[in-house]
Formats: structure tokens, sequence, C-alpha cells
């Protein structure tokens, strides 16, 4: 019986407790990564927008203003879904806007990938290339887009479009704001040891301030039992 009773204890413990919700929002949030990139086709599911090329206000995209117009901004995250390559849409200008490893740094790990729209696509030997623009970079989106505003002209300098086998996928959902924890973690210096602190102080006072705090003696339990049992 006391073998038996002794998961049951250690499952009413408070500290067991938290550890074991902290465990079922890691694998609820992983799992639910995973189960995204499976019903989308793709590994990268999810991004966030770094730049303003796709941004067609005046006056820019910071991410924070005139976030419902019809652009990409800065700190949005965005949803990706992978399609075969013939059945993007390339109707310019309602083409998707797709996700792609820049040609030139595709093997660099490390290397940010490009979020622009579709402009055309061709196929040679078998592979389809797409020829990219953001809607803010040249003349601005829906405007006719002659072949030296494509990225292959702008970014790089090969003339040749983007590869299937770089594409990542199109957007399917942007959501505004939430993409900015990121960058900041990312391009703040501060940011990421402010956040390891904020966890540090947590676990301090979750675990460690109750486990120093004196026990009651067992002679005052006692009593106070008697007293709650004569009240």
């Amino acid at each position: 019986m006391a073998a038996a009773s002794k998961p049951k204890s250690l499952l009413k413990n408070e500290y067991v407790k938290t550890i074991i919700a902290i465990g079922m929002v890691v694998v609820v949030v992983l799992g639910g990564y995973f189960v995204l990139g499976v019903a989308l086709g793709t590994d990268t599911p999810i991004r966030v927008v770094e730049s303003g090329s796709m941004c067609t206000t005046l006056g820019g995209c910071d991410g924070f203003s005139d976030v419902f117009t019809h652009t990409l901004h800065i700190g949005d995250l965005i949803i990706i879904q992978k399609l075969n390559p013939q059945d993007y849409n390339i109707n310019y200008p309602d083409s998707d806007i797709i996700v792609y490893q820049h040609p030139e740094l595709a093997n660099n790990l490390g290397s940010t990938p490009i979020v622009h729209r579709i402009v055309a696509r061709y196929e040679f030997n078998g592979t389809y290339y797409f020829q990219t623009k953001g809607d803010g970079n040249g003349e601005h989106w829906p405007a006719n887009v002659s072949s030296t505003q494509y990225d292959s002209h702008m970014l790089w300098t090969s003339g040749q479009g983007v590869s299937q086998d770089h594409v990542l996928g199109r957007v399917v959902m942007r959501i505004p704001y939430i993409g900015w924890v990121t960058l900041l973690m990312r391009n703040t210096a501060w940011a990421l040891p402010l956040v390891i602190a904020a966890i540090f102080i947590l676990v301090i006072a979750e675990f460690v301030l109750p486990a120093l705090k004196p026990k009651p003696k067992k002679d005052d339990t006692e009593e106070q039992k008697q007293t709650s049992a004569a009240l």
C-alpha cells in the first residue's frame, strides 16, 4: 500500500505539478508545430517577416501602423504552405507570395529566406523557375513589372529565377505584431539575457524560496489541528 500511495503523493506535490504543466506546454507547442508542418506540407510552416521589401504603404511599414493594408509588414508572423511547383498562382498582380532561399546562399543554413511575389514562371530541363519581386521594390505593386526589376537582376546577377527546389512555400496567412518577439530576441543584445533572467527569477520564486521557508514544527501543527477541531 505504501508503494502504491507514493506516486499519488508525488502527483499532489506542487513542484511536480508545475514541472508536468511546463512539460505539457512544451509538448503541445512542439506537437502543434509538427502537425501544422505536416498539414501544410513543409518543414518550415511559420516564419517572421524581417524586411520591408513587400511594403507598398507610403512612409514604409514599421509593423505597427497601417498593419491591415494590402502588404506584409516587418514583424508579421506568416503561415507557409508548400505546393507542387505547377500549382502556385502566377497570375500577377494576384499571384502568390512565396518564401524561398536565396539561390546564391541556399547552402548557408544561417541565411534568411526571402518573401516576395511571383511575377513569372518558366520551365527548363524539367525544373520550374520563378521570377519574383518585392511589392515595394522598384515600381510598387500592382504596377506592371519589367524584367530589370526581377530579383534575379536586383538581388543576384545570374538572371536565372528561383528554382523550385529553393521554394519553401507560399504565404497563406499573416498575423500582425507577434513576430516582433522573435525579432526583438534576435536583434537586441539585452533581450535574450533579460528573458533568461526572468526565467531564473521565476524558478527561484517557484521552487527555491518555498524550499527555504522553514516548516512548522510538529508540535505547532498538532496544536493547530486540535484548535481547528475544537472550533
